[in-house]
């Protein structure tokens, strides 16, 4: 017979399950696991923002937190400018160096004018 299988097989292979199995594996390791980890991040650093903080927009606007909220963030971005952003467009906290630490603290309570 010309259409006669090969009986050598005698059964199911189990190598292309294993080889489906693994690719979901690597594919969990290598995208799904990462990008969980950022958002955790992302949203633990969110949560943590407070009034005084320095921050980045995903826009790439510096401002300083004014005042937050369940879902909003006031920036003052100049003095006396404010803008209201969403929480998730907070990029990331712009960590206090020893400059800036020592300018707070010794920032006058009134600026003197020239007469």
């Amino acid at each position: 017979m010309i259409l006669a299988q090969d009986g050598g097989a005698g059964g199911a292979s189990f190598m292309p399950i294993l080889m489906i199995g693994l690719l979901f594996g690597v594919m969990y390791f290598m995208m799904i696991r990462p990008q969980q980890k950022r958002r955790k991040e992302a949203e633990q650093m969110q949560s943590s923002i407070g009034p005084g903080d320095e921050v980045v927009t995903i826009g790439g606007l510096y401002g300083t937190v004014a005042s937050i909220d369940d879902e909003t963030v006031m920036l003052e971005v100049s003095p006396g400018v404010h803008e209201r952003y969403a929480r998730p467009a907070i990029a990331r906290v712009v960590p206090k160096t020893d400059d800036t630490i020592a300018a707070e603290s010794t920032v006058p309570d009134e600026v003197p004018t020239k007469d």
